[in-house]
């Protein structure tokens, strides 16, 4: 196979302005061009998008850059024989920051302060109300990338650190690490779970009422994977029930997340538009993952992280 040209599709423009990672791609000897909807593939043809289009089974090629493909036909590209990629692998820096970020926020009482900044209200917390994060447990749901990334950070801060892990393999920073029919046993004792698993058919779902049941009633839930991992249902009761006590989210069944939806009326709960891998240096990642593929081609190489 020889990439003759490739092409940026224009939902690339969702996580980083295009003409950036035409930039970042301008080294390569194929031609790199920004494309639309309505642009015909053949041979030669490589596709860099954010999503996917039925015209892209006509190329050789194509990238998503996300690490989630979920809304990708893998099967399809699989019988068209076109070779899908993803973006797995560069996130753990970004997201584990902002998870972080979520922690510190919810154990410091940040988000209360900001509250009350804008009502220009001098808010002190009751003396039970703020923690630290050192010695309390946080359970990391999944352990690629984006979860050791969390691990890892949460384990500088002193935290107890576990994990579910399907394989239950060892991980650093993890002390304990359950696999998927212990999850009930990882969650029972965690002051923050975490869930950075992917989107599929044994992850749909995987937190609901009996999960939330089994938290903590002074527990926080975050989620930097995928909307549907959560129940949305069970996890509203489980906040107007004080089930739990709250919840940062970065990733909904409904994106954007309707103006009507009760989660944003919740104190407790820190929203954020699905930017948890969000920086200003993406299209760096990107580029070097795509060019780094290129030479794999040409070489007749393996390609990293190819999905089929």
């Amino acid at each position: 196979m020889h990439i003759e040209r490739i092409a940026l599709d224009e939902s690339v423009g969702k996580a980083m302005p295009p003409q950036l990672l035409v930039d970042a791609l301008s080294d390569l000897d194929a031609p790199v061009e920004l494309v639309g909807d309505g642009e015909q593939f053949g041979p030669g043809d490589a596709v860099v998008s954010f999503g996917h289009r039925d015209a892209f089974l006509d190329a050789d090629w194509v990238h998503c850059i996300r690490a989630g493909y979920d809304e990708f036909p893998v099967g399809v590209y699989d019988e068209a024989g076109t070779f899908l990629t993803n973006s797995t692998g560069i996130h753990g820096t970004t997201v584990g920051e902002t998870v972080i970020g979520y922690l510190l926020t919810l154990a410091r009482r940040l988000h209360t302060y900001r509250d009350a900044q804008h009502d220009h209200r001098w808010r002190r917390p009751s003396y039970e109300e703020s923690f630290t994060l050192s010695g309390e447990r946080i359970c990391v749901v999944g352990l690629g990338t984006l979860g050791r990334g969390v691990a890892d950070r949460a384990a500088a801060l002193g935290m107890e650190v576990i994990g579910v892990r399907r394989s239950g393999e060892p991980v650093p920073s993890v002390s304990t690490v359950y696999t998927p029919d212990r999850l009930h046993d990882a969650l029972e004792d965690a002051r923050f779970v975490v869930l950075a698993v992917p989107l599929t058919r044994e992850t749909r779902g995987l937190i609901a009422g009996p999960e939330f049941e089994t938290m903590r009633d002074d527990a926080y839930l975050v989620n930097v994977a995928r909307g549907p991992v959560v129940d949305t249902p069970a996890l509203v009761s489980a906040l107007e029930d004080e089930t739990i006590a709250g919840a940062a989210l970065d990733a909904f069944d409904e994106e954007p997340l309707p103006e009507d939806a009760p989660l944003w009326d919740f104190d407790e709960v820190l929203i954020t538009p699905h930017v948890s891998a969000a920086t200003g240096a993406y299209h760096e990642d990107i580029a070097a993952l795509v060019r780094e593929n290129v030479g794999h081609i040409e070489a007749g190489e393996a390609l990293r992280n190819r999905v089929v």
